[in-house]
C-alpha cells in the first residue's frame, strides 16, 4: 500500500498531466481559430462557408477543457485533503 508521500507525488504528477492536456487543448483551439480566420479571409465575403467539422471540433475542445478543469479540481481537492 502506498504511503501518503507517494500518493501526494502521484497526485502532483496527475495534476501536471492535466495541465499538459489543457495546454495542448488550448493550443488546438488557437489553431482552430487560425483555421477559421484563414477560411474567412480567403473567401472574403459576408457569409463565408465554414466546414461543419470546424464547429464540431470547437465544441469538442470545449468539452475536453471542461472535463480537464473538473479533473484538475477533483485531484487538487483530494490532494489538499490528504
Amino acid at each position: 500500500m502506498p504511503g501518503l508521500a507517494e500518493i501526494h507525488q502521484l497526485l502532483t504528477a496527475a495534476l501536471a498531466g492535466l495541465g499538459d492536456g489543457r495546454a495542448h487543448a488550448e493550443q488546438a483551439r488557437a489553431l482552430l481559430v487560425d483555421a477559421r480566420r484563414a477560411l474567412v479571409d480567403a473567401q472574403a465575403k459576408a457569409d463565408p462557408w465554414l466546414p461543419v467539422q470546424l464547429a464540431q471540433a470547437d465544441e469538442g475542445l470545449d468539452h475536453v477543457l471542461t472535463r480537464l478543469a473538473a479533473a484538475d479540481d477533483l485531484v487538487g481537492g483530494y490532494r489538499s485533503r490528504l
